[in-house]
Parts: structure tokens; sequence; C-alpha cells
């Protein structure tokens, strides 16, 4: 009986699929050519970076580099993996960015949860005070001082404590979790479960698709950040630098490399090698966080598809 109610409500959804109302009209096709245009428009400086980073550095010093390599070699790529400050900074940096969005999302999950209960006395104030330091903050000097004062300088707590919470990111939790039907909570109680086993047993479970979300946010936000590294983290403990940073020293370097080739320093082409060995560790920084994207898209998905039932 259930699988015949099941293969009838999949024929409904495929009627429904392939009825005339579904169907795209112009205006539709016209969007889905325009949003197209817009992806490649996005996605093609990439596949130019790639090109590059493989790319010999007479070819990119002439601009005959487009989307497909010329003169095609790993050159770059040797000098990135043989040198072992970018793949310690590689390690460092996906260490880094998982202690990060441990405790970012063990902050904001305890932040969020009391306040999405009506009855928690003075929750406008708190919501208020959390409000204010999106628009007010101290500045980066007062930052340095408390930090300073902390004996956080030059440790592996000022990449984590300091940006560990969003607001932001708060409030999308905050807002999810009163999505989540009271009656629920309200059971839980009745049968003498605690606040702790409510959140555990009940909000978590039914709040993957925002968790999947906010640890996405947190972790972009972690593996692209160096300012902070950059103002905490003195050359003296390279060890702790992230690979972004050792990515904006090179880049940095790059007017002093092009000064070389400009003075023909032993007659190689160094402007077009920094430029490879550029693209390859942008590449080389790049790629494995958007290897998480694809893991994750289907829990966007559910989000979106929940949002909808909901409403």
């Amino acid at each position: 009986m259930i699988f015949a109610q099941k293969r009838h409500k999949e024929k409904e959804d495929v009627m429904r699929i392939n009825s005339p109302r579904n169907k795209l009209s112009f205006v539709d096709l016209i969007l889905v050519l325009l949003f197209i245009a817009l992806i490649m428009v996005t996605f093609l400086p990439m596949v130019n970076l790639l090109a590059r980073s493989f790319s010999s550095a007479n070819a990119i010093s002439l601009g005959r580099v487009g989307l497909v390599p010329v003169g095609f070699h790993l050159d770059a790529y040797r000098m990135i993996f043989s040198d072992s400050a970018y793949v310690r900074a590689l390690w460092f940096t996906t260490y880094l960015t998982a202690v990060s969005v441990f405790v970012s999302m063990t902050l904001t999950i305890c932040t969020a949860y009391p306040l999405s209960h009506d009855n928690l006395k003075g929750v406008r104030l708190f919501t208020i005070f959390m409000l204010v330091t999106i628009y007010f903050n101290a500045g980066i000097i007062p930052m340095f001082m408390l930090l300073n004062d902390l004996s956080m300088i030059n440790t592996f707590w000022v990449l984590v404590i300091p940006n560990s919470i969003s607001v932001f990111n708060v409030i999308i939790m905050r807002a999810f979790f009163f999505n989540i039907p009271h009656s629920l909570r309200e059971s839980a109680e009745v049968e003498g479960a605690n606040p702790f086993q409510i959140l555990t047993k009940i909000y978590l479970p039914l709040s993957t698709p925002v968790l999947a979300t906010l640890s996405l946010f947190y972790a972009v936000g972690r593996w692209n950040g160096f300012a902070d590294a950059l103002m905490f983290i003195r050359p003296t403990h390279r060890h702790l630098y992230p690979i972004q940073l050792l990515l904006f020293e090179l880049i940095n370097n790059m007017t002093n490399i092009e000064a070389s080739a400009m003075e023909g320093v032993a007659g190689m082409d160094f402007g077009g090698l920094s430029q490879s060995l550029q693209a390859a560790t942008v590449m080389f920084a790049t790629v494995p966080i958007l290897l998480l994207y694809p893991w994750l898209q289907r829990y966007f998905i559910s989000g979106v598809t929940l949002g909808a039932v909901k409403e």
C-alpha cells in the first residue's frame, strides 16, 4: 500500500513538472541565459588564472595566454611544492580553519539558542547589544592593545578568538531556531528533558542545513583571512602564517621581481615567471576551500526546500 502511494505521488510530481504551466516562458529563457552569462563572466577569470599557472613565462609576458595554457609546464607548481613554507602553511591553514569553525559554531549555537526563547528575561536588550557591535567597534589599535595585555600576540589563538563569532550568523541561526515548532520543545519539557537535551536531540538535528551553511561561511572567512595574521603575528613567528598571508607577501614582492626582470638578470624572464608563480599560488590556496562546496550543496538545497515548505 505504501509503495503504491509512493508511486502515485511520483507520477503526480512528474505530471506537474511536465505541465504547460511549468514550461519555460520566453522571459524565463532570457533570465536563464542571462544567469549563464553571469556565471561564465565569474568563472572565466579563474580559468585564465589556471591557464597562467601552467603557461611559460615568455607566453605570459607576451600576453598570449587566454583560456588555454601556452607552453605547458609545471615549473610554478614544482617551485611551490619544493618550498616547505607553502606546504606547511597549507596544512596549518587547514588545521586553523577546522579549529576556528568548531569554536565559531559552538559559540554561535550557544548564543542563538537562548535568544530564541521568548520567555528569556532581557532578550531584547541582549539583541540590541549584539546589533550595536555590527555598526560600531573600538578599532584596530584598542584591539591590539587588548590582545597584547592578554598575551595573545604571536599565538595560535589570536587567529581564532577575536573573530570567533559573527553577529550576522547568530541572527541567522536564531531565526532558524524560531522556525522550529515550539510544540516540540514543550513536549520534550513535559517528558523531563533539560535545555541541553532539547538542543542536542531536537534543535540541532533539525538544523543541519543552517549548520552546514554557517560552517561554510566561517570556513571561507577564516581560509581567506590574512589581515589578523598580518597585524598580530610578527615575522619571527612565520610558522603561524596562513597560506593567504604568504600569497600576500608574494604579490607584494612582484615589484622587486619585475624590476629584476627589466634589468635582464641572468637573461631570464622573471616577470612572466613571477606571474606564473603567483597564479599557481592562488590556485594552490583556492582549490582546497572550493572542494567543500560540492559536499555542502545538498544542504543548501535542503535549507531552501525546508523554508519553502514552512511558508
